[in-house]
């Protein structure tokens, strides 16, 4: 506890507001950002540079990013962030998993649009003369019954439940409980417990992440399961492919905030950076209950 004593006072102390320095941050994001989207689009098009432009994009945005959270985390730590500040990083954060939520929900109503209107209206009277062959059915398995009845399809294999996505939810869900005894562990002032919780957390969502690139190339290998087969393939991968890199990011997140809390950082009464990666990653625990019922069984 005298640890959290100079803390707690310092914060105390610190200014109602807080105003910071002029920063170079901002912008630098943004042209790194940009360098990603148009490289991006280059490189998907065939142009060779492309993948040059993405990648110098990706480097300046990670540095800049590093860089920009050292800064606010020197700020916390040197006492500068009241407690005005802390509610307005935990409004910041509940708009932030917001968005991520209407991100998801775009995604799982073009499935759903996809499996109850789209698939059943092509395979409709109206459309029986210019696709008599087509079988309005879900999911498809072969040519001829998706929405390309001119065959441009090459038949595949539908991934089930078991047992790749059955184990990642039991990994997920299993990280869950451990981030929570972790943060349990902080409330109650036990650092060491907090972070032997961390790994594990880290260790399971890590390991997640590996099954679930094994049962992508389980579904390109052996199933013949593509982007390009049909509706069912494309959403399929939009939907995990964007959970996966959801995981990686909340990861990412846990794995920094596991080094901070072994260099002495947060304290039983002040510690939102560890609760904000913890929100984020049960909003991905809860995402991908949703995704195994959705996408593997029905």
């Amino acid at each position: 506890m005298s640890a959290a004593t100079p803390s707690a006072s310092a914060h105390s102390a610190a200014p109602y507001y807080f105003v910071p320095a002029p920063s170079q941050y901002p912008v630098l994001a943004a042209a790194g950002l940009f360098l990603i989207i148009f490289g991006a689009g280059q490189w998907v098009n065939g142009v060779s540079w492309g993948s040059y432009a993405t990648l110098a994009g990706l480097v300046m945005w990670a540095f800049v990013l590093q860089a920009w959270f050292r800064t606010a985390i020197g700020e916390s730590e040197s006492g500068l962030y009241s407690d005005r500040i802390d509610v307005s990083f935990r409004w910041s954060m509940s708009w932030f998993i917001f968005s991520e939520v209407m991100f998801f929900a775009a995604f799982f109503g073009a499935l759903w649009w996809a499996r109850l209107h789209a698939v059943p209206n092509l395979g409709s009277l109206d459309n029986a003369v210019l696709w008599p062959d087509f079988k309005a059915i879900w999911p498809s398995v072969q040519s001829g019954f998706t929405a390309s009845p001119a065959g441009i399809v090459e038949p595949f294999t539908t991934m089930g439940p078991w047992p790749l996505p059955t184990i990642n939810t039991a990994l997920l869900l299993t990280s869950g409980v451990t981030l929570t005894v972790a943060h349990h562990a902080l409330l109650a002032g036990h650092r060491a417990k907090t972070i032997a919780f961390m790994w594990i957390t880290l260790l399971l969502g890590f390991t997640f992440i590996g099954v679930q690139a094994y049962e992508y190339h389980h579904a390109y290998n052996d199933l013949n399961l593509k982007l390009s087969s049909g509706i069912y393939g494309s959403t399929f991968f939009m939907l995990t492919g964007f959970h996966g890199f959801h995981v990686f990011v909340g990861a990412l997140m846990l794995l920094f905030i596991t080094l901070r809390l072994q260099k002495g950082h947060f304290t039983p009464q002040r510690h939102f950076g560890f609760e904000g990666a913890a929100w984020y990653w049960h909003f991905v625990d809860v995402v991908w209950l949703g995704l195994y019922v959705v996408v593997y069984w029905l």
